[in-house]
C-alpha cells in the first residue's frame, strides 16, 4: 500500500533556524529516508516553501478567485510530504515516528493511504 506522510509544524519555528541548524535537520531526515530509498520504497518527497510564497485558487459563486497565501489560519502549516510503499499502516507509522525523532520542530505527521488516480490508464 502506498502511503502519504504529510508533515505539519510551525513555520515560525522552522524558518527561525540558522542555515547550520536547517542543514543538520535535513541531513538527519535524509538518514531516515535513505534506508527506504535503498529498498526502492520511497516515492516523491517535497519540502514546501513558506506559506508566504503560496497562492490559493478558490471557487466562489462559480468563479475562480486567486488570492495570495493559504486560506486557513492554523498554528501549524503543511510543510512537505513523503510517499512511501509500506506493507501496512504500522510500517507507515514507524517511518513517521523515525522522522519525528530527528525533527526538533515538533509538529505532526498525518498518514494517509494513497489511491492512484490516473485517467490516462483507466481502461474502458
Amino acid at each position: 500500500m502506498l502511503y502519504a506522510i504529510l508533515c505539519y509544524a510551525s513555520e515560525d519555528v522552522v524558518c527561525s533556524w540558522s542555515k547550520a541548524q536547517d542543514d543538520e535537520v535535513m541531513a538527519n531526515l535524509l538518514d531516515v529516508q535513505d534506508k527506504y530509498a535503498k529498498a526502492g520504497r520511497l516515492g516523491p518527497v517535497a519540502r514546501l516553501l513558506p506559506t508566504t510564497a503560496a497562492t490559493t485558487l478558490r471557487k466562489v459563486k462559480g468563479e475562480a478567485v486567486v488570492i495570495d497565501g493559504p486560506f486557513a489560519e492554523t498554528k501549524e502549516q503543511f510543510l512537505g510530504f513523503y510517499t512511501l510503499e509500506c506493507a501496512d499502516l504500522d510500517e507507515a507509522v514507524e517511518f513517521a515516528r523515525e522522522l519525528s525523532e530527528v525533527n526538533p520542530s515538533g509538529g505532526s505527521y498525518e498518514i494517509r493511504p494513497v489511491s492512484i488516480f490516473n485517467p490516462a490508464k483507466v481502461s474502458a
